[in-house]
């Protein structure tokens, strides 16, 4: 993959399988018993074993090394191990790194997965807490005296620019709210399943870092997610419809931080994004009216509007309006403000339902689905597409 031409990786590699946990706030078991439910649900829906796996691909962060993983799930031996930094970040890349991993030859199957205990264990809203000193962590040394030591208030310091500077209210962002939790409302597996807002509801919530409301952040959850990746030519002969991945990149701006990048030219945009955004247009031949659903990482609403202008959905300052005229069907699980946080996992299990037809907000006819990863850090995306 190169930030200056198109790559070679779209076609050759698809998912072929998504299982996982109940999402929940107490899941009751350790992070490991999370992560093999979902890995034996996500080789059942490909109908496949776990003595099919040769590779295994995880974030950082995570506590559940790919070797105890696949001890804990009956898989053999591994030629390909992997984990990618930066949190949500990660999340699409797990499955670009498996697809690499797929198209070279060097796995058969992979099997990309995230499980935590996000909710009634470590919890990333409580911010900064005992943190080992990095070289990274100097970026953030900056700001905590300054009392900006949790993600809430990173992203507050964007969002109330990105208001002063296109003349708006916080009530655009209200738009993404309730976009979610409209369809998680109709998802069974979703935390907030049944209970919809009004742009009523998200005005009156209360702040947590202003411009943001409560129903702005995304919530906390246990859970996990896995992702089974193999050859197109192999997804063939397997029961589900594959998403094959159309394109897949990661990106990082220029002078990136974790959540605090507030020293580059502008604040009123996400440069990591447009990065991913060029290197999948580019090598996907796609543009915005190509795709046909959006799940987009949301863990803060203010991020959403920022990445649909990025991708060249609409213009500078336009993504509140482009989501309330529901021009393009959005997070049709619910998002993480409504189905549930699992650092994007659960968006990317729901693209593949897009594709195969299953979604409980099917998008009629959706045959390309965009995914993005977690923004705001250094990020990655998907294009996934129907076969053929």
């Amino acid at each position: 993959m190169s930030v200056r031409r198109p790559d070679t990786l779209g076609g050759k590699a698809a998912i072929v399988g998504i299982g996982a946990t109940e999402f929940s706030k107490d899941s009751g078991r350790s992070e490991l018993k999370l992560v093999v439910e979902a890995v034996g649900a996500a080789l059942d829906d490909a109908g496949l074993t776990p003595a099919d796996v040769d590779g295994l691909v995880t974030f950082t962060m995570d506590t559940s090394p790919e070797i105890t993983v696949a001890q804990a799930a009956g898989i053999g031996e591994l030629s390909f191990f992997s984990r990618i930094h930066y949190g949500g970040g990660a999340a699409c890349a797990t499955v670009q790194q498996a697809a690499l991993a797929v198209a070279s030859g060097v796995a058969d199957v992979v099997v990309c997965y995230r499980a935590f205990n996000e909710r009634s264990g470590r919890r990333f809203g409580s911010g900064v807490q005992r943190r080992e000193p990095t070289a990274e962590g100097a970026a953030l040394g900056w700001n905590l005296p300054s009392g900006l030591l949790t993600p809430a208030s990173w992203v507050a310091m964007a969002a109330q620019r990105y208001l002063y500077a296109y003349g708006l209210g916080p009530e655009v962002f209200g738009h993404v709210a309730v976009l979610d939790r409209r369809h998680a409302a109709r998802n069974p597996a979703a935390y907030f399943y049944g209970k919809p807002i009004t742009s009523a509801d998200h005005a009156a919530s209360r702040w947590i870092v202003e411009p943001l409301r409560l129903l702005d952040c995304c919530q906390e959850t246990d859970g996990g997610q896995a992702l089974v990746v193999t050859s197109v030519e192999r997804a063939r002969d397997l029961p589900r419809p594959p998403a094959v991945v159309v394109a897949a990149a990661q990106g990082a701006g220029r002078s990136q931080e974790q959540m605090t990048s507030f020293y580059r030219d502008g604040l009123t945009g996400l440069p990591e994004s447009g990065v991913v955004a060029r290197q999948l247009w580019r090598s996907s031949g796609l543009g915005p009216a190509d795709i046909d659903v959006g799940i987009l990482y949301d863990h803060f609403t203010p991020f959403v509007l920022m990445q649909l202008e990025e991708f060249g959905f609409c213009g500078p300052g336009e993504g509140g309006a482009f989501v309330a005229a529901d021009v393009l069907p959005l997070n049709t699980h619910g998002g993480q403000l409504g189905e549930a946080y699992l650092h994007g996992m659960n968006g990317i299990a729901e693209a593949v339902r897009q594709i195969r037809g299953t979604s409980v907000n099917q998008v009629a006819g959706a045959a390309r689905s965009l995914v993005t990863a977690g923004t705001g850090v250094p990020t990655s995306g998907l294009v996934l597409g129907a076969d053929g």
